[in-house]
């Protein structure tokens, strides 16, 4: 069982910066990708940006150019990076990973508690 810790996020005016940081802990065979998710009231929860193991990484439109995601894999670790921080960017991020099972190719989902970001026009 794979646990995540979330913290970073808060409230910020239009134009700030926050930075989020996940730690991961109790995988056995491997994280393979950890990655961002954020669900603002009301609507879905959709993809801000991932990263694999090998540092592979995929950002949403919406954010490409403001937001950077990185890892530390020694610490098994996901940091995301959020410059030039707009009001629709506000909701609740969620960590996410991806840990591997012993069988090649199959995969588990654990999420984190969620942390807040709001920010302010």
């Amino acid at each position: 069982q794979v646990q995540l810790v979330e913290s970073g996020g808060g409230l910020v005016q239009a134009g700030g910066s926050l930075r989020l940081s996940c730690a991961a802990s109790g995988s056995r065979f491997g994280i393979a990708a950890m990655g961002w998710y954020r669900q603002a009231p009301g609507k879905q929860r959709d993809l801000v940006a991932r990263i694999t193991s090998s540092g592979s990484t995929s950002l949403a439109d919406s954010v490409k150019g403001r937001f950077t995601i990185s890892r530390d894999n020694a610490k098994n670790t996901v940091y995301l990076q959020m410059n030039n921080l707009k009001p629709e960017d506000t909701a609740v991020y969620y960590c996410n990973a991806k840990d591997r099972d012993y069988a090649p190719g199959v995969y588990y989902d654990f999420w984190g508690q969620g942390t807040q970001v709001t920010v302010s026009s």
